[in-house]
């Protein structure tokens, strides 16, 4: 028979038994996890599976049908004799050799010896011995023609085992037979059957934890499957992998400079890195050590690139270019895509690009709220990116070359984030740069080295020639650290120092207007920053009547108002719809699904706006989209109105667009004043110009001595408020402003002969 030995190191159970170190079989039972343990089970199931028996639970006892059947063939005769089990097994179990048949007579007769010298009876014994045989003929058939032969056959066995079923696996054993007993709830219910560990040793090795608990067989073979599957998806491994980061001294973009040589000289890796830089050192000399860092990089034959603020989406045409299907699953999607990813000048960056692929997408299917196509979108986006970068960041690039990827201004979404850990897994350096150190970055990854300063700075371009370097001395410094915390919530505000603005329309007393008029917007009521936008209280609203009858009093009032911030329109309608507007031809083009065509708006032989300040250039158009969108004005998306909206803002009189020029949205705001006194009707370009101006930040006002309605006639909703302050007059005669902007918009005539009023 076989004695059981005791192992040197887990590989050992897969040595013929002629190799191994002495000539026996093992028997182990495990009640402690490790990744290492974890890998041994797994393969030593795979060779149970293929040449052994797997046994998941209990070896079920005989059914009656079973017994019915032995009795049939061998009867009920038993006798305690080695020869009678030897000639009882030649007629049971006829594969068996003889030398096999030998070994488990013996074992069986021994395994009964005890049971008598325990005192067990003969009916007892007779019965153990008919249950083995069922158990050998049922269970362990496949492999009791190869006990003892030189390829040792494997069983494997999981959960707390019972008295006859270790006596059973000890027969095995000392067959000829390696076994392996999984214990996942430790070892105290075998130590009452074998507390000597007579038939079987226990595995002890450093670092074993509890098995976790959805470990079992089950989870093996499906775990097997996955490795199966992957096997298949791969396709050949590349040779090589990344080391990221372990090599690093902390030294920033020092580290980042070393040759691949000097990394680490393992042929197994190419030596890269994923940091991220927060803030920085010094804000005098950072700009130049930037510079310089890619002047090193250019000059030692390095690829570089560089990406600032955002990573721009893939446009439909890259997305039209991933052919794809439909997909059933993760892994059916990932083969098939993972083919579009080729690197024709090197098969082993290929591989490690493919890989490095699959590895971050396997890692997102497990998220939570993942499913097939969020999945597919992220592979095409990945793939859309690296058809873009890939030749620029890797080139004719052969290892251990390493490129360098550097990103300025930190990820703005998952996405991004995504595409700069697939870049941290292949021969690239990533550096992200967050100078801002209170910007934004959703990067997460476990490899990723943080380097934080305390000083920060805006950046809005990575120096990489002479003439984009911009450096500010000291002084300057200084005084943006100064700017910012003399203007950062202390309720001062630098000139511009905002780029949007909201409007908020104020509901007041008639009598406030005149107190508020002249204040700038950040003393007024609901005044507030957020988010760096402005939100602008302003005045819109429509004065009725006369004041006690008092003519004289009532423009006095009005002229105190005409300040020179402010437009005086003294003659309705102010433009006049058969004015010329050389826009109205082209305003059916700058309009398309609802959306202002900006970018064609602007790059337009005509706009006439190009000459201003970018953003309030911006706050036009943002303002003119809000306009159409709220459907103010009656008529919009109903008879083409959005169209006369569009030509109206874009052809603006010129002391309207200097005064937005002029606006800074936490001073004082521009103004209009309407003044309405006869029963010329007020025309529709008029209600868009002061709805606009509305929107815009300007006050705007409408007196109307007559109490006639005007405006709102071309108004969907009630937009402004509505004072009546005395008796309605008429005919009223405007008379002359001093100092007031504009008294009515002249038309083409007078433009073009230059007459005055």
């Amino acid at each position: 028979m076989f004695e059981h030995k005791r192992l040197q190191n887990l590989e050992e159970y897969f040595m013929d038994l002629t190799s191994r170190p002495q000539k026996g079989v093992y028997f182990y039972r495990i009640c402690g996890y490790s990744e290492k343990i974890k890998d041994f089970i797994l393969k030593y199931y795979e060779a149970a599976r293929q040449s052994g028996v797997v046994i998941e639970g209990k070896i079920p006892n005989p059914e009656e049908r079973h017994l019915e059947y032995y009795e049939e063939i061998m009867g009920r005769s038993f006798s305690m004799d080695v020869n009678f089990i030897d000639q009882s097994l030649q007629k049971w179990l006829p594969r068996m050799n003889v030398r096999q048949r030998a070994y488990v007579a013996a074992s069986i007769y021994d395994v009964l010896a005890d049971m008598k010298r325990a005192g067990k009876n003969d009916n007892i014994l007779r019965n153990a011995y008919i249950k083995f045989m069922c158990w050998l003929y049922y269970r362990f058939e496949r492999i009791v023609n190869r006990l003892g032969e030189n390829t040792i056959p494997k069983i494997l066995y999981e959960g707390n085992i019972s008295n006859y079923e270790l006596k059973l696996l000890s027969i095995l054993s000392k067959a000829g037979s390696d076994l392996v007993l999984l214990e996942y709830q430790g070892d105290a219910n075998y130590q009452k059957l074998d507390a000597a560990s007579a038939i079987s040793d226990r595995l002890e090795q450093n670092g074993m934890t509890d098995f976790p608990p959805q470990f079992s067989i089950r989870w093996m073979r499906e775990e097997l499957q996955r490795q199966n599957q992957k096997q298949k998806l791969y396709g050949n491994m590349p040779q090589v992998t990344n080391c990221t980061n372990a090599w690093i001294e902390g030294k920033g973009l020092a580290d980042l400079l070393k040759e691949p040589s000097a990394r680490g000289d393992d042929t197994r890796f190419f030596y890269n890195s994923l940091i991220r830089i927060r803030g920085v050192e010094d804000k005098v000399t950072y700009l130049n050590e930037l510079y310089q860092f890619q002047l090193s990089l250019k000059n030692s034959g390095r690829r570089c690139l560089v990406l600032e603020h955002t990573i721009p989406r893939p446009t439909t045409e890259e997305i039209n270019a991933i052919p794809r299907k439909m997909y059933q699953n993760a892994e059916q999607m990932l083969a098939d895509l993972s083919r579009e990813i080729r690197y024709t000048t090197d098969l082993e960056l290929e591989r490690i690009m493919r890989k490095a692929w699959i590895d971050l997408l396997v890692e997102e299917d497990k998220k939570p709220d993942m499913n097939v196509n969020r999945l597919t979108n992220k592979a095409v986006y990945l793939l859309c990116w690296i058809k873009r970068y890939a030749p620029k960041l890797l080139g004719s690039l052969s290892l251990p070359q390493i490129a360098c990827l550097i990103y300025l201004g930190g990820c703005q979404n998952e996405n991004e984030g995504l595409f700069l850990r697939y870049v941290s897994r292949l021969p690239v350096d990533v550096l992200v740069l967050l100078p801002n150190k209170n910007a934004s970055c959703c990067l997460e990854d476990p490899s990723l080295y943080e380097v934080n300063y305390d000083q920060s700075l805006n950046i809005e371009h990575f120096p990489m020639e002479d003439g984009d370097v911009r450096m500010g001395t000291a002084a300057f410094h200084a005084e943006q650290e100064l700017d910012e915390i003399m203007y950062q919530n202390s309720g001062l505000y630098r000139n511009q120092q905002y780029e949007k603005a909201v409007s908020v329309s104020l509901r007041t007393m008639y009598e406030e207007i005149a107190i508020l008029w002249d204040q700038e917007v950040k003393y007024r009521p609901n005044f507030s920053v957020v988010d760096a936008v402005v939100n602008v209280p302003v005045i819109f609203a429509k004065v009725c009547g006369v004041k006690d009858g008092q003519t004289a009093r009532y423009w006095s009032d009005i002229k105190a108002l005409a300040t020179p911030d402010t437009m005086v329109i003294r003659e309705a309608p102010f433009i006049n719809p058969t004015d010329p507007n050389p826009m109205k031809t082209f305003a059916p083009g700058f309009f398309k699904n609802g959306k202002l065509l900006r970018s064609k708006i602007k790059e337009h032989a005509n706009y006439p706006y190009g000459f201003l300040r970018e953003e309030v250039q911006d706050h036009i158009l943002e303002k003119l989209q809000l306009l159409i969108n709220q459907k103010i004005i009656k008529g919009t998306f109903e008879n083409g109105t959005e169209y006369t909206i569009i030509a109206t803002i874009l052809n603006l009189n010129t002391e309207v667009v200097r005064l937005m020029q002029k606006f800074d949205f936490t001073k004082k705001n521009p103004k209009l004043l309407y003044i309405h006194t006869t029963e010329k009707i007020i025309s529709l370009e008029d209600s868009i110009l002061t709805a606009f101006l509305n929107l815009v930040g300007f006050d705007v006002v409408f007196f109307v001595p007559t109490g006639y309605q005007n405006i709102e006639r071309h108004f969907n909703r009630i937009l402004m408020e509505e004072h009546q302050i005395g008796e309605y007059m008429y005919d009223l005669r405007v008379p002359a402003f001093s100092g007031s902007s504009s008294n009515t918009r002249r038309s083409w005539r007078e433009r073009l002969f230059k007459r005055g009023d």
